[in-house]
């Protein structure tokens, strides 16, 4: 892979790691009311996962999804309900996982690494990078250099949202205001699949 190539994998990498979508306003929620420590595991199960879908796409999955679409179309819908129920839980979280609230808890590592493969924007990312940057001359090597720079760009991408969320935390103490954050990224996040799902 050239320089120019390689530049050009880097930055796309990086613009749609960071840029708004499912996992980023769900790790800005989760800052907010889990802190950082605690979302730890979320933010490295999206790495694991998103890497995972990189391999798979790479190796074979996305043409699979391509020569049929109705398996396309189910992934979108099964996709599309998930982060509609995880909009709902958002925005009805009134607490900062305070130990009063049993059921509250920041998503775990093999649940956040299991989301990627319903999560829409991952899939749109994965099949662009690997139809923009793998080579059919080198496909295996190709796939990993594609699947090893989005491992590596992807984690200060995502910690950047949750270190947000963190620093929002003393602001949005106030249950009133903390009510209102959680309403508005739970609308944010059922907002992000309409690009997706067209």
């Amino acid at each position: 892979m050239s320089a120019d190539i390689f530049l050009a994998l880097f930055t796309f990498a990086f613009v749609s790691s960071v840029t708004p979508g499912p996992n980023n306003f769900m790790l800005l929620a989760s800052g907010v009311n889990f802190g950082f420590r605690r979302t730890i595991p979320h933010m490295l199960g999206i790495g694991a996962g998103f890497v995972a879908l990189l391999f798979a796409v790479g190796l074979g999955l996305g043409a699979l999804l391509t020569a049929y679409p109705e398996l396309n179309l189910a992934l979108k819908i099964a996709g599309g309900g998930y982060l509609l129920y995880l909009a709902w839980r958002i925005a009805m979280s009134r607490s900062m996982g305070a130990d009063k609230d049993a059921k509250a808890r920041p998503m775990t590592f093999l649940e956040a690494t299991a989301f990627q493969w319903v999560n829409p924007k991952a899939w749109v990312m994965a099949v662009t990078a690997m139809a923009l940057y793998s080579s059919a001359d080198r496909p295996f090597g190709s796939v990993v250099l594609v699947a090893l720079v989005f491992g590596i760009v992807n984690l200060p991408c995502v910690s950047s949202w949750t270190a947000f969320g963190t620093a929002l935390r003393g602001f949005l103490s106030d249950p009133v205001r903390l009510k209102w954050f959680n309403i508005a990224m739970g609308l944010l996040l059922a907002a992000s699949i309409w690009p997706m799902l067209r």
